[in-house]
């Protein structure tokens, strides 16, 4: 495995107070079938394919972040990078416009994709969840849900 220099102490001027993560730019689930992952996030949801290995892992772009789907037995025993893996209902976000959350709620039941729960934040701002074929559980928030 390729490791990053030992440190040297040197921050080049930067302060912690300098140093800033801005967004997540990649998040992953766990999957079992690459072909149902693909059918279910590319061909219904629309994610562009950007990634594929079998037996491994298929990658989707989601705005100008990615989405990584690992076949879990391919990733726990890595010796190229970390080890990773998870088992059971893991949990996402797909954030829309606001004005699109009607939209995407008719997608997924035209799509005859059983919502599993709507829930009310506060006045006017909902989401919904739904399941991939893994059983994970996939949420659909309007952009502004964090905002104060």
């Amino acid at each position: 495995m390729t490791r990053w220099p030992k440190e040297t102490g040197k921050t080049n001027g930067l302060n912690n107070q300098d140093l800033t993560l801005n967004h997540i730019k990649e998040t992953c689930l766990y999957v079992h079938d690459l072909d149902k992952t693909s059918h279910f996030y590319h061909d219904l949801l629309g994610l562009p394919i950007i990634g594929r290995k079998e037996n491994r892992h298929i990658f989707f772009r989601v705005g100008d972040q990615v989405l990584l789907c690992f076949i879990a037995d391919s990733t726990k025993n890595e010796d190229r990078f970390p080890a990773h893996y998870a088992s059971g209902k893991q949990h996402m976000a797909f954030g829309v416009p606001p004005e699109e959350y009607p939209g995407w709620r008719k997608r997924i039941l035209s799509l005859e994709i059983d919502i599993t729960c709507e829930f009310q934040w506060r006045e006017n701002l909902w989401s919904f969840y739904f399941e991939d074929p893994d059983g994970n559980v996939l949420e659909i928030v309007p952009n502004n849900l964090w905002d104060d």
